[in-house]
């Protein structure tokens, strides 16, 4: 008696973890011609530092730009 519980409950999960895998849904997207679908991306200046000024934003990556120019940093 006891074993054949046992048998039973182990064809009990075993069916259990072969079905386990049947629930699962194709992970194909379905375009739309011409259309983003994504997350609408907002501009860099139009953030807190800045506030939407585009020529501050400007002047500010200018800037670090030329902080990472190795020929002008070694030339002071």
């Amino acid at each position: 008696m006891m074993t054949t519980a046992r048998i039973v409950a182990a064809i009990a999960a075993a069916s259990t973890l072969a079905l386990a895998g049947c629930g699962e849904r194709p992970q194909v997207i379905n375009y739309k011609q011409g259309a983003y679908q994504g997350k609408p991306d907002t501009p860099a200046y139009k953030g807190a530092p800045f506030n939407g000024n585009k020529q501050q934003w400007d002047n500010a990556i200018d800037t670090r730009m030329q902080a990472q120019n190795e020929y002008v940093r070694l030339r002071d």
